[in-house]
């Protein structure tokens, strides 16, 4: 899974492919899932993917935590470190107002770039009262910090959105008229789209409930899953768009737990400037500074 771009070169739109809780594990079989799934793309370090591992933990003691690990990632910033520790589920107030001042969409905002959060949302969530949308997701906060709008079911239909499930399996059967998606297809509309603008993010945590499921069979299904969605992008995106992978802490590759870890999580990149990102970047929080240098004109 490579791309026949020059690495050093600028990009011209840059696509985060956010992958909630993807460690980097043990070389171990028995309790990691990436190397058993059948896959190659996953299987570090031996994916043929340009990877390293980089920090999710940011020198604080304890378990990582999407909270406080997504508010590093889309701000880069230390969250953990300005709050206190890690932090889970939704973000609290605290890291609610560092999105609001750092949310990556606020930065490429204040430098007049264009920026999307490309994730579709359900009805409810537009019935939802604005202080209830503050208490959702960070990746909610982050776009709402920079006062964008949100895509909708019919944005999908429209090939301008996909769901955070891309196959739309989860939505069929929760009796929405959407029409199913496999992954390749669903990676195909993900790259069509990215051209449209400067920074496109996208989030999928289906890997994470995975992990916590310990179950091997789920586990490795959605690695296959995400190893044909991220082919068909590859294959199909532009060669000045500059593609990242990456996780806000592990869990899914050790299956000897339903919790997260403390591994590393890998950074992906292909397209225009992927070396010197892998090369710049050491930890979740230095991405964003490094996007951000990419995108910014020469004065």
């Amino acid at each position: 899974m490579s791309r026949s771009v020059e690495p050093h070169a600028v990009p011209a739109h840059v696509l985060l492919v956010f992958v909630d809780g993807l460690g980097w594990g043990t070389d171990d079989p028995n309790i990691n899932a990436c190397l058993t799934y059948g896959g190659q793309v996953f299987d570090f370090p031996r994916s043929p993917a340009l990877c390293k591992p980089i920090d999710a933990c940011l020198g604080m003691d304890g378990l990582p935590q999407s909270a406080s690990g997504q508010t590093s990632l889309l701000c880069g910033v230390n969250a953990q470190r300005e709050v206190g520790g890690h932090v889970t589920g939704f973000p609290s107030p605290s890291l609610r107002e560092i999105l609001r001042e750092r949310s990556i969409f606020v930065q490429l905002r204040e430098r007049g770039l264009d920026g999307i959060f490309i994730n579709a949302f359900r009805p409810i969530f537009f019935t939802l009262p604005s202080e209830t949308q503050w208490r959702l997701s960070v990746t909610t906060v982050a776009q709402l910090a920079a006062d964008l709008p949100f895509f909708t079911l019919d944005d999908i239909v429209a090939g301008r959105s996909i769901y955070q499930e891309f196959t739309n399996r989860d939505l069929i059967a929760k009796g929405f008229d959407i029409p199913e998606m496999t992954p390749a297809e669903a990676g195909q509309v993900l790259a069509r789209n990215v051209a449209l603008r400067h920074f496109t993010l996208y989030e999928y945590f289906q890997t994470d409930r995975a992990g916590h499921s310990r179950d091997r069979g789920r586990i490795e299904a959605e690695l296959s899953k995400l190893e044909e969605f991220m082919a068909a992008l590859l294959a199909e995106v532009g060669d000045d768009t500059l593609i990242l992978l990456t996780s806000d802490h592990g869990n899914l590759e050790d299956l000897s737990t339903r919790g997260h870890t403390r591994n590393p999580v890998p950074l992906m990149a292909w397209g225009p400037g992927s070396e010197n990102v892998l090369k710049t970047c050491g930890a979740i929080s230095e991405l964003v500074p490094q996007i951000l240098t990419y995108l910014t004109p020469e004065s």
